[in-house]
């Protein structure tokens, strides 16, 4: 799928996200390794600051086991 100019501009407008940071997580997420506690934390850390949401350390350490121990559902509809 591919996403104009207007797409993004429409995205930066609604959560003041600009394009070069929705590029630079996709990039991050893309060559990471999610399994790594260390990367996932700065994930975590950038989608916390992205959308102005605070994620306590607890909350954290939650997120990053089922991540590293294969505990989050494969399809989307199953996460909710």
């Amino acid at each position: 799928m591919k996403f104009g100019d207007d797409f993004f501009k429409k995205v930066e407008k609604k959560t003041n996200v600009d394009k070069e940071t929705i590029f630079a997580l996709a990039d991050k997420l893309q060559k990471g390794n999610m399994k790594d506690e260390k990367t996932l934390r700065e994930v975590i850390d950038t989608l916390s600051k992205m959308t102005g949401k605070t994620v306590t350390k607890e909350q954290s350490d939650k997120i990053i086991a089922k991540i590293v121990n294969d505990k989050v559902p494969k399809n989307v509809d199953k996460m909710f």
